[in-house]
């Protein structure tokens, strides 16, 4: 596509392995630059990814008249400030989840895009695949019924001090690493929710290697889940209502995209095509940014994403309850 959206990203972080592929796959997406706090660093992955351009800082890419967007793959800490500089530099914005903790934090960097007229999207990329978009579907079309109680997980097994996903100065864990997806998946299609609860287990490390949750929504739908850092590899989510329930073995990668309708006759299988979650991010990004379609991911969903996020963490800290003021 001739106006195909010049990206660049900032830092050689290892989940930029997963979003280039698409990036050079796809027709809205000129992927130009990558930038590194070390100049030899960034020409060598330069040329291992074939990208055309190479900075030793990350300002030298902001500086880059010539980019439109970047993608922010930076530790939790810096979202929101590089995310600001980069919308100050007049770039368009795609940062990686989880945006932040601190809900007022991601109120600030939209309002910075309001005010340079720059898109912002937070990137939950399985938010993209139409296997998601497939769920949201049968549930609200009621393939299951009345929706009562959403169950999910994710966890991995991670025991390496130095891994930043491991560290409480970059605001590591479980629940921001992995547990956001269940937070962000629940929201999906139990809305808001009203009060919260935590338990964590706090590993050798200081930050939550085990975390379990449960969120009351609207119409006392409930939603439970558990992440972890030092567990074995799970990814699941199901959505049970009062005829049925809707059970996805891959909810957050959907490399194997399937939904299973589970009823009391017998078992139902929706397989749909395999789709790349990156690719389609970064083309629903390009899409906003030259007016072609809405953004999916824009501030509300950021900033509520954010605020229990934040709630969770406190009553994980607390050990009490906490209620979400709407």
């Amino acid at each position: 596509m001739a106006d195909a959206v010049k990206w660049g990203i900032l830092s050689t972080a290892d989940i930029n392995r997963k979003l280039i592929p698409g990036a050079h796959e796809s027709p809205k997406v000129e992927l130009v630059a990558v930038a590194s706090r070390e100049e030899s660093r960034a020409r060598d992955y330069a040329a291992k990814w074939e990208i055309e351009r190479a900075y030793g800082s990350y300002d030298e890419l902001l500086a880059d008249q010539e980019i439109e967007a970047i993608y922010n793959p930076l530790p939790n800490t810096m979202h929101v400030e590089w995310s600001v500089k980069a919308m100050q530099a007049g770039k368009h914005v795609l940062c990686e989840k989880p945006f932040a903790r601190d809900a007022a934090e991601v109120a600030r960097a939209f309002d910075v895009a309001d005010e340079t007229g720059r898109v912002l999207s937070e990137a939950f990329m399985y938010r993209h695949n139409p296997q998601t978009a497939r769920l949201k579907e049968l549930v609200d079309d009621g393939a299951i019924g009345e929706l009562r109680l959403i169950r999910s997980a994710f966890s991995y097994a991670l025991y390496d001090p130095d891994n930043i996903r491991l560290r409480t100065d970059v605001e590591g864990g479980a629940l921001m690493d992995v547990g956001c997806y269940c937070v962000s998946g629940s929201r999906l299609l139990g809305g808001e929710p009203q009060r919260v609860f935590a338990e964590a287990r706090i590993g050798e490390t200081g930050t939550d290697w085990v975390l379990a949750g449960t969120l009351r929504f609207p119409g006392d739908v409930l939603a439970t889940f558990d992440c972890g850092t030092a567990l074995a590899e799970r990814d699941e989510l199901e959505a049970i209502g009062s005829e049925g329930s809707l059970f996805l073995d891959d909810p957050w990668h959907c490399t194997n995209p399937v939904i299973e309708i589970r009823r009391d006759g017998g078992t139902e299988r929706i397989e749909l095509e395999r789709a790349d979650s990156y690719r389609l991010e970064l083309e629903n990004v390009s899409d906003a940014i030259r007016g072609r379609s809405e953004l999916l991911l824009g501030r509300e969903d950021a900033v509520a994403q954010a605020r229990v996020l934040e709630a969770l963490h406190e009553s994980a800290t607390n050990g009490a309850p906490v209620t979400l003021a709407h």
